[in-house]
């Protein structure tokens, strides 16, 4: 099966598909709508062959279909026909949830996005369960959210955020009682060294992530996903 995975974020929507090494790159921003972004995935893929198409959501996904319009992104996203659109049988899951099905190793795995906001996704013993623990309260009236996504790195300044990222880490570990834990998303690479227990993710994982969506492609895919060990 030939799968064309889309990861829509907050600053590019990315795109690559079965049998391809590079992934091509979509500028998006708080103008994109499902519409458009739906338009400039076609053309950019006119000349791929595809049967299937994974997304990656920036935002609350239920049953498969998006439950708000994302934050940083324009409107039009809940209730947009995916597959009308795209010409191709859709499945649809949030970003963060997606990166973590591509890097899970086994075991109890919290997986946190650092990008223009902080995903989440948690598998225990191989069934996903996407969070959005950055909404939750953190300090001073801000959220998780708000101190270790981007807008906090540009107020509090790299060594500040740094600080920040590492308590969070600390703090949803031990709440979670993950005994793996995996820092992905494009400010990823803002950070220095990690704790023990705690691993460095790549952005090619959520095209793995993608990939895997359809691994079982009789069985399908809801609110929990059940992942096969690598």
């Amino acid at each position: 099966m030939r799968i064309l995975v889309v990861d829509i974020g907050g600053t590019h929507i990315k795109v690559l598909a079965t049998g391809h090494r590079l992934p091509i790159r979509i500028p998006s921003g708080p103008a994109m709508t499902a519409k458009e972004m739906a338009r400039l995935v076609r053309d950019a893929t006119a000349e791929w062959s595809y049967e299937v198409v994974s997304i990656g959501y920036p935002g609350p996904v239920v049953h498969g279909k998006p439950v708000s319009d994302p934050c940083h992104l324009g409107p039009g996203w809940v209730g947009f026909d995916f597959r009308r659109a795209l010409g191709h049988p859709v499945r649809v899951i949030n970003d963060a949830a997606m990166q973590a099905l591509g890097s899970y190793q086994g075991g109890r795995m919290l997986f946190l996005g650092l990008g223009t906001g902080l995903g989440s996704a948690l598998i225990i013993d191989g069934v996903l369960e996407p969070m959005e623990l950055g909404h939750l309260p953190y300090k001073k009236g801000r959220t998780y959210e708000d101190y270790v996504g981007t807008s906090g790195l540009k107020r509090s300044g790299r060594k500040k955020w740094r600080r920040h990222v590492l308590d969070v880490i600390g703090r949803l570990r031990a709440a979670l009682q993950a005994d793996d834990v995996v820092v992905g998303g494009g400010n990823a690479k803002e950070l220095e060294a990690l704790p023990a227990g705690v691993r460095r993710g790549s952005n090619a994982d959520a095209f793995v992530g993608g990939y895997r969506l359809w691994a079982h492609a009789r069985r399908p895919v809801t609110r929990s996903v059940s992942v096969r060990r690598r």
